[in-house]
């Protein structure tokens, strides 16, 4: 499998977890934010809470659940790229923030099983 591979199916979960969260009535903000600190997935609403998306493939649980991949470390990196992102979109400070998990482990298309973690983690500081 190259990366090639391994590209297509990171894309095909997000979108697998974009179109589930948009049936669960949350609206999306942007994705695939990029900056040098990091990148968030999906931003979206979920009614006036502003919502940052990580998602996570794991083909198999084999080597552990594709959610136990945000470590500690990831976290810290995902807060502190939001935290620029609402910088950078100053409408967006006022707004309640949640930080998501959403895994997605299974190799098939119609063989796979998603796991939404509402509010997975948060930051340790009031900054956000």
């Amino acid at each position: 499998m190259g990366s090639g591979t391994t590209l297509a199916r990171g894309q095909y979960a997000e979108q697998l977890a974009f179109d589930h969260l948009i049936e669960q009535g949350l609206r999306p903000h942007s994705r695939n934010y990029r900056c040098r600190g990091g990148e968030i997935d999906l931003i979206m609403f979920d009614q006036d809470c502003l919502v940052f998306v990580e998602v996570r493939y794991r083909a198999s649980d084999s080597f552990g659940r594709a959610s136990d991949t945000v470590d500690s470390r990831k976290q810290r990196k995902i807060i502190r790229t939001a935290a620029l992102y609402v910088a950078r979109n100053p409408g967006l400070g006022s707004h309640t923030m949640r930080f998501d998990v959403f895994a997605i482990e299974g190799c098939k298309d119609a063989d796979y099983r998603m796991t939404w973690i509402k509010d997975a983690f948060r930051p340790n500081n009031s900054t956000l």
